[in-house]
């Protein structure tokens, strides 16, 4: 993992923000990468001493689980990298997951249709994200693809 911390180990943090910063990696677009992204953002955040509890650390994995499956199943065919980017900042996690494709998803937008049954994961996103106080949304990057991120309050 590619770590680039805005807070160089001289700097003196409070202690609630010491493990504030910001990784980026990147996976292939294959199945396998969605279970090893859950498991190094899990170490990361306990490496950093990030304070989660269980419920928290349990939505941090759906979130992920989401957003990488989606850049899997729809995006593969014009992304060779998948990017991973996990922000710590003031109290607050956001996790954003990069592809090459010009589809933006507007299940973040709009409400479900019942008889649609695609989608259905980014709404879960929303839904966490809500419930938690965070939120979620699409930006489209320089190249023509998508990031499509979460943010979660820490506490």
């Amino acid at each position: 993992m590619d770590s680039r911390s805005h807070a160089s180990p001289q700097q003196v943090l409070p202690a609630r923000h010491r493990h504030d910063g910001t990784w980026r990696f990147t996976v292939p677009p294959v199945e396998g990468s969605v279970p090893w992204v859950r498991h190094a953002v899990r170490d990361l955040l306990r490496r950093r001493r990030a304070h989660l509890g269980e419920d928290l650390m349990f939505a941090i994995e759906l979130v992920l689980s989401e957003l990488v499956t989606n850049g899997v199943r729809h995006a593969a065919l014009l992304t060779p990298e998948i990017g991973v980017e996990v922000t710590l900042r003031d109290g607050r996690l956001r996790l954003a997951v990069e592809d090459g494709h010009p589809y933006r998803p507007r299940a973040l937008e709009a409400v479900p249709d019942r008889h649609d049954t695609g989608g259905r994961g980014l709404l879960l996103v929303k839904a966490v994200a809500l419930e938690t106080g965070g939120d979620c949304g699409v930006t489209p990057t320089a190249a023509g693809g998508k990031v499509v991120w979460a943010t979660l309050p820490l506490y």
